[in-house]
């Protein structure tokens, strides 16, 4: 056999083999064709089943829903019929409690109406009254004229003269009675109060100097702060800012700074140049920065100890160093942080006795005289000053009324702002606090005579006591014994208005009447 007869003969097997693969695909085709749409036919009918199966399930579920819904639904309703008809019986009584008001507002009318015709008459009567006493006073008017010989208004001018004149005098005597009598209990609930206060309270009566004097171990030392051609000298002026003064003084220089601050690091400088001997320019201005340092800490330190001594809360670390540079600051040759503290020790006893913030006026005591510690650098009163500082450090609003009104240099508008008055002039005025000149001293007597010298009916006048007590002796013809305690008042009034001086002054009027005659 040749090659092209293999060829055909296996051409013919691929055919055939082809076929019979052809066929036998399509019989399994039908056979899974079949099959596939038995499975389907048994899906559905098991479908159909299931369907009906919850269908009725759904039938019996919405039927029991059904039923359920009907029972609550009559349930409210039942539930609202019995509601309406506790409504309808609610209404029913307030309908019957509002004719029984209908009825006894209609009797109270008739009532009413009754009284108004009652008063009606009543007020006839009374006009027909009125017109006959207005009739017989008349009468009586025009008789009392013919009698006494005076007219209506004559008469009634004559009589206000002397209705007056007795008023003035009752008016008087009845002023001092009352004046007394509140003048006896207030002054013995305040000196209560004060003594209180000073029991409770003891300081060093002390007299303290302002001036500065360093004592030198020779006076070859005065040479050495000098220097060559002066210029140790003028490097310490320079540095601290004060001035010093090189007289025949043996072995002592003096100090002079209107800044106690600057004093006290001059002086400082100087104790430490002394003792040390190296004095030359450099030396000076290192030891100056080390005890500003030093002193700027040391005043921190003293500000803090005063308010944490007082006790009070929140004060910024500028004010406590405002405080401290008090050390250092005298009034009258009283140390002002001294006398700070005093204020503030009687501010808070005389507040808790009269029932106010203890440590409101604490605060205010220990604050009232801030503005001296910077009142060399800003120009106003000091008072003025320091309720500025507190107010941009956010003090409350009382606090920095109370320290401006201290003085009286603006109108007080709380208790505290007079209390701090008291309690200032309490510290400044106890024995042995400030000193006085006595070129002041005669002053301020002077003063009070002539205050009293001015007004009328006054004979004379003294001023005793050290000015404590002014006793002016009147004229009894001019002045009566009414007027006697007007004036008085009057005198009181013009020395608080016209004079600045420390505690009270009594004034006493002394009005006596002699008759003196000669047996001959």
């Amino acid at each position: 056999m040749d090659t092209w007869t293999w060829i055909w003969i296996l051409i013919g097997a691929v055919v055939v083999t082809a076929a019979i693969s052809v066929t036998v695909l399509l019989v399994i085709q039908r056979l899974t064709h079949d099959a596939a749409r038995h499975s389907a036919d048994k899906i559905r009918s098991e479908a159909e089943k299931e369907a009906e199966h919850l269908l009725r399930d759904a039938r019996v579920s919405a039927k029991g829903e059904t039923i359920k819904m009907r029972e609550e639904c009559e349930a409210e309703l039942k539930e609202r019929r019995r509601e309406q008809s506790n409504v309808e019986k609610r209404l029913a009584q307030r309908e019957e409690l509002l004719d029984r008001r209908a009825d006894s507002m209609d009797a109270k009318l008739k009532n009413i109406e009754r009284q108004e015709n009652e008063i009606a008459q009543l007020r006839d009567r009374v006009s027909a009254r009125e017109q006959e006493l207005n009739k017989s006073i008349s009468k009586q008017i025009d008789e009392l004229e013919r009698i006494s010989g005076y007219s209506r208004e004559e008469a009634r001018e004559v009589l206000l003269e002397k209705l007056k004149n007795e008023v003035k005098n009752e008016s008087g005597l009845l002023v001092r009675d009352v004046l007394e009598e509140a003048r006896e209990r207030s002054e013995k609930e305040a000196k209560r109060i004060l003594t209180y206060a000073m029991q409770r309270y003891a300081s060093d009566c002390t007299y303290e100097r302002t001036t500065t004097t360093i004592p030198l171990p020779n006076d070859e030392m005065k040479g050495r702060i000098i220097g060559r051609e002066g210029r140790n000298i003028r490097a310490i002026e320079s540095a601290t800012g004060v001035n010093i003064l090189i007289d025949d003084t043996p072995e002592a220089v003096v100090i002079s700074c209107f800044d106690p601050v600057r004093k006290e690091v001059a002086r400082k400088l100087m104790e430490k140049l002394i003792s040390d001997g190296r004095i030359h320019p450099t030396r000076i201005e290192e030891l100056v920065k080390k005890i500003s340092k030093e002193l700027d800490e040391e005043l921190f330190q003293v500000g803090e100890a005063a308010v944490l001594e007082t006790g009070i809360p929140g004060v910024s670390p500028q004010i406590m160093r405002l405080l401290g540079r008090l050390k250092y600051r005298y009034s009258f040759s009283q140390n002002v942080l001294q006398h700070s503290l005093e204020a503030a020790y009687f501010m808070g006893i005389i507040a808790a006795e009269l029932g106010l913030d203890e440590k409101k006026a604490k605060r205010i005591g220990l604050f009232h005289d801030l503005g001296k510690a910077i009142d060399h650098e800003v120009e106003g009163p000091h008072a003025q000053i320091g309720a500025d500082v507190l107010r941009k450090h956010n003090e409350a609003k009382d606090v920095v009324h109370a320290v401006a009104a201290h003085h009286g240099e603006i109108e007080p508008e709380s208790l505290y702002d007079i209390l701090i008055n008291i309690c200032d002039t309490l510290s400044a005025s106890r024995p042995g606090a400030r000193s006085e000149t006595t070129e002041l001293y005669l002053k301020r007597l002077e003063q009070l005579e002539t205050i009293a010298h001015e007004f009328p009916g006054v004979e004379s006048c003294f001023a005793l006591q050290a000015g404590r007590e002014v006793r002016v002796v009147v004229t009894p013809e001019k002045i009566g014994e009414g007027e006697a305690q007007m004036l008085a008042k009057d005198i009181c009034s013009r020395i608080e208005n016209e004079m600045t001086y420390p505690g009270q002054i009594k004034v006493t009027i002394i009005r006596e009447t002699r008759s003196v005659e000669y047996a001959k």
